[in-house]
């Protein structure tokens, strides 16, 4: 789900970074913070009808705390990666952490589904300043095939936490500790966050970019309103009837984002700091990926959430059954994982292509399982899709960034990882959005029907990957890149 910090090429060629500490101590600190950010995309889903339950909230406002998570998160990741240049990734790292703590804090102790919402879109802010900055640390501090393997264990992180935070949260819901419920969810952040805020001083080297960059303000701007125009519109949307705004929003989105574009081209002609590396989109290959990470993460959390609504307030099983429904599918993500960086030097694009057509095909599995036992039936029916879901995931998920990466130069890896977590962010809100519009609007008629429809969506979603990864770097090309 992500990767470094948008620098400038000639910024990111000469890096001021604190020597003397190993980065191998560093990575858990780094990586608690990663596994952080993800599970809070997916460790809420089970734990929405208790929400919802308990705070009097509206379908719209369910939507609004799944999808404004990732709307701020992906609003915020580029400038938060000129912060980390400025004034240290570190300490904006650090930062980002306690912006997310504390944040937790709120979510926590929310008595209303506005103050939840609130809360989340702040998580969303400390979640990029984290998660850019952390991304940048590891590609400051690895180089090589040590870099490979942060990467991997990066992305197998990410993973992990996608794939058990349903559990995580069934189990919290479920314990009810203190009379907590729900609220644990969030809680259980503070402790994780506190010991990652007292280690990270003694173990993470400081870095910044060489020499003085001033934030670029207006490109700031101008990527935020372009952004939320797209993402607003579709949170929006469905629940108000698609009002004249959203149409006049969604319409606007393109060209506000290419005033973005061309900002940005204007200020690197005059030698400024753009907040973006356009060079990179001068190849093929890394524009492909690119195209294939948002496609793909839109189908993520999207997917969670309405398994869950399906398994909660279709099937009726409770917060942990549904988590430990999803089981099944982490089970199969952790085995597919391990074995899936060493069949990418092998295989490459088509291991990410047949990764991507098991996941479609997963999905189709379930469309027809459902459509058969409906809401009733043995949830042990559900198995098999559940297996073949768990396996596309394994496959596609740290590969995926491994190969994009392998399109650039080691002096563009900052850069690169942070567009690459922009897109994998605006993926998974974009994915709610859309998936949830699917969803909602049919559920009226029967929550089983309103899960078929988005399986639909999401299988679709999966073959589109599976074109795009034909445009990727060839098996003996992506080998020749992660040596370099």
């Amino acid at each position: 789900m992500s990767t470094t910090t948008i620098t400038p090429i000639a910024e990111r060629s000469a890096p001021r970074t604190t020597i003397g500490r190993s980065p191998w101590a560093a990575l858990p600190v780094i990586l608690s913070g990663a596994f952080m950010v993800v599970l809070d995309f997916f460790i809420v889903n089970v734990a929405m009808p208790s929400m919802q339950t308990d705070l009097h909230a509206s379908s719209g406002a369910l939507e609004w705390v799944a999808a404004g998570y990732g709307l701020t998160t992906a609003i915020f990741l580029i400038t938060a990666g000129r912060v980390g240049d400025r004034i240290g990734r570190r300490k904006t790292f650090s930062i980002g952490l306690a912006v997310f703590t504390l944040s937790s804090m709120a979510c926590g102790a929310a008595s209303t589904s506005e103050v939840l919402i609130v809360g989340r879109l702040f998580q969303g802010v400390g979640g990029a300043l984290l998660m850019t900055n952390l991304l940048t640390l590891i590609g400051v501090m690895f180089e090589g095939a040590d870099r490979t393997k942060a990467l991997s264990a990066y992305g197998m992180t990410l993973g992990l936490a996608a794939v058990s935070g349903q559990l995580i949260g069934g189990v919290l819901v479920q314990a009810n500790i203190a009379g907590l419920g729900w609220r644990s969810c969030f809680l259980i952040n503070v402790p994780i966050g506190l010991l990652a805020l007292a280690a990270a001083p003694r173990v993470v080297a400081e870095s910044r970019a060489q020499g003085a960059t001033r934030i670029d303000l207006v490109g700031t701007v101008l990527v935020t309103v372009g952004l939320t125009a797209v993402l607003l519109p579709l949170v929006e949307g469905r629940q108000h009837g698609w009002p004249v705004w959203t149409w006049i929003s969604l319409a606007l989105a393109p060209v506000i984002l290419g005033a973005f574009v061309v900002h940005q081209r204007r200020l690197r002609d005059r030698g400024g700091a753009p907040l973006l590396d356009l060079s990179l989109f001068r190849e093929r290959t890394f524009n492909a990926g690119l195209a294939a990470q948002l496609v793909f993460w839109c189908g993520q959390a999207s997917f969670f959430l309405v398994l869950a609504l399906y398994l909660q307030q279709g099937r009726g099983l409770s917060a942990l059954d549904a988590g430990l429904v999803f089981t099944i599918l982490a089970a199969a993500y952790l085995v597919a994982s391990a074995v899936a960086p060493g069949l990418v030097e092998r295989h490459g694009r088509r291991l990410l292509a047949a990764g991507a057509l098991v996941l479609a095909v997963g999905h189709g599995l379930l469309i027809l399982t459902v459509a058969d036992i409906g809401t009733g039936g043995s949830v042990a029916a559900l198995a098999p899709a559940l297996l073949l879901i768990g396996a596309g995931m394994g496959i596609v998920i740290a590969p995926l960034v491994t190969l994009i990466l392998s399109t650039t130069g080691p002096e563009q890896a900052g850069a690169a990882s942070g567009v690459l977590s922009t897109i994998q962010n605006v993926g998974n809100a974009l994915g709610v959005a859309i998936v949830g519009v699917i969803y909602f609007g049919a559920v009226h008629s029967g929550s089983a029907g309103a899960f078929q429809l988005s399986l639909v969506a999401l299988a679709a979603i999966l073959v589109g990957v599976a074109a795009l990864t034909r445009l990727l770097p060839a098996p003996a090309a992506a080998a020749n890149g992660s040596a370099s």
